[in-house]
């Protein structure tokens, strides 16, 4: 391909990544970092882009999708294990998410107070919402030029138009560190990056990018991984300046703003007061075309994967049936599915960084499935008991003993358990190969 297509695919996989969420952590990390702000964007750019760009690269050095490198546990495993991530992240709670996100920030500031607090709105917006994702996902090989030339350039104006006047005109001083930033910037931001989930959302949108590269006609391996790379580190670049130009305009907010309790709040004080009035119409387009990029590409992703699950549906059929579930979700009962979504993604999480990991390494032990399952059940030993405590449920006598494992606070007790399980399963090889 050419090297303008290979950017184009590169602005597509920036738009997919590029959510609600994603724009409104920053903002509040800039706010609580203060002048510690340089220390506090490395930890977050390690695991907010760097984390992603290896998953999206874990994809593609496996061959093209989550599954391949589940199945290296078990065909079993690798096909529940695959479905759960896809509908956790995809209408469980990514795809409706998008939705009422934009509803929320991007039309109820322009709405009555008569009118935003009745139920018909959000139905109607909902509506027309999954209406465009359905109508620009469902041809999967015009997803480069729809999201990568149109919609991601209109992202990037609108950000780029909040960016730029904030250093053009800043709307005041760094601030001084807030909280645990005052002690601790580089874990706090780096726990911050961790929990924006978009691990999960690398492996679940690589079939998006290589089915993308297919339509181009990439199909031999080594040049799809070369393209991937490209895409992964375009990505990454676009991830890493939004995250750096909306983290500056938290930390230059305090004098004007005040410190607020969300990202949210902050990122629409701080464009009332850049932009007067139209600062909250640049907001509203900011977070409507990031959550919809999302929603295309987790809709289609979803899509694609149930194609290869059930081949007997078409990927026509799965793009209505999980756009219409979103739609619904996102009307009723969004509250307990995050709060029931929530803890399942922390469970899974780290399994997925696990898996994603060891892909890379895994010649080295001939990827012996005894090796994975170890790692694995010392993962999920620990992630299911984090996972319970994020649902209001601490198991005292357990997490009283998990919490002395080293980086428990930081949320990544499992990383030492998962390493002790995998030498584990390397020194058990040579019993496993006997009893076979």
């Amino acid at each position: 391909m050419s090297l303008q297509k290979n950017f184009v695919i590169g602005l597509m996989l920036f738009a997919l990544f590029l959510g609600a969420g994603n724009i409104i952590f920053p903002p509040l990390l800039g706010q609580m970092a203060g002048d510690e702000l340089f220390v506090a964007m490395i930890g977050f750019l390690i695991t907010g882009v760097g984390l992603p760009l290896i998953a999206v690269l874990a994809i593609a050095n496996s061959g093209g999708s989550l599954q391949t490198i589940a199945s290296r546990v078990h065909p079993l495993f690798g096909a529940v294990f695959t479905m759960v991530i896809y509908m956790a992240i995809g209408p469980f709670f990514g795809i409706p998410r998008t939705a009422t996100v934009s509803y929320e920030i991007g039309i109820v500031p322009f709405l009555p107070e008569s009118i935003s607090t009745a139920n018909w709105p959000l139905a109607l917006f909902t509506i027309v919402f999954f209406a465009i994702t359905v109508a620009l996902a469902l041809n999967p090989a015009k997803l480069v030029d729809r999201i990568g030339k149109v919609l991601t350039p209109i992202l990037f104006i609108v950000i780029g138009a909040l960016a730029v006047k904030s250093i053009v005109t800043p709307i005041g001083e760094i601030g001084l560190p807030q909280g645990d930033y005052v002690t601790q910037p580089f874990f706090r931001s780096f726990v911050e990056g961790y929990l924006t989930m978009d691990v999960i959302a690398a492996l679940v949108f690589g079939i998006v990018v290589i089915n993308a590269l297919k339509a181009e006609g990439v199909t031999e391996r080594p040049a799809v991984m070369k393209a991937m790379i490209f895409a992964g580190i375009v990505a990454a670049i676009g991830m890493a300046l939004v995250y750096v130009s909306l983290a500056y305009i938290g930390a230059t907010s305090i004098d004007a703003i005040g410190i607020q309790q969300n990202g949210g709040t902050v990122l629409a004080l701080a464009s009332t007061v850049l932009y007067g009035s139209l600062g909250t119409t640049i907001l509203a387009l900011t977070i409507i075309f990031a959550c919809l990029t999302t929603s295309i590409g987790l809709v289609s992703a979803c899509a694609q994967f149930f194609v290869q699950l059930l081949p007997q549906y078409s990927y026509k059929t799965f793009i209505f049936i999980f756009a219409g579930f979103s739609a619904l979700v996102a009307n009723v009962g969004l509250t307990q599915l995050i709060s029931f979504s929530v803890p399942v993604l922390l469970m899974i999480y780290p399994l997925a960084i696990v898996l994603m990991l060891m892909s890379f390494v895994d010649k080295l032990f001939g990827r012996a499935p005894i090796v994975y399952i170890l790692a694995l059940l010392a993962t999920v030993f620990v992630s299911i008991f984090d996972g319970l405590k994020g649902a209001g449920i601490d198991v005292k006598p357990v997490t009283s003993v998990l919490k002395h494992l080293p980086l428990y606070e930081q949320q990544i007790g499992w990383l030492v358990p998962a390493i002790v399980g995998a030498l584990i399963g390397v020194i058990l090889i040579p019993f496993t190969k006997r009893r076979a």
